[in-house]
């Protein structure tokens, strides 16, 4: 009966599979659009350190990268977490062990 309802129920886990994996891609890409934008931060930093822009420039240029960041931070936030499947019971396998009629004592204990 399990066999049976693996085997009809397998597409189903193979979709529910390819989302998984989708959304872990989603995620991860979200993480390094962070970093990315991180990264920028620093160099932004850096740039106006050593006169390569303006104090203008890099107020517009560090106003769009925040806004960015808050942006994929309220997502993160706004995106429920994945809920994980309960696990499958297991079948009880057959037991190995004989069983004896009732009143019948094993010969080891006669």
């Amino acid at each position: 009966m399990f066999l049976v309802d693996d085997l009809l129920l397998s597409p189903v886990k193979g979709v529910l599979w390819v989302f998984r994996e989708i959304h872990d891609a989603a995620q991860q890409e979200l993480a390094g659009e962070s970093e990315a934008i991180t990264a920028a931060l620093s160099e932004l930093y850096m740039r106006l350190e050593t006169k390569q822009i303006t104090e203008a420039e890099f107020d517009a240029r560090e106003k769009a990268l925040l806004d960015r960041l808050d942006r994929l931070q309220a997502e993160a936030k706004a995106a429920p977490a994945p809920e994980k499947l309960p696990a499958k019971p297991r079948p009880k396998g057959r037991s190995t062990r004989r069983k004896t009629p009732l009143g019948v004592k094993p010969a080891a204990l006669v």
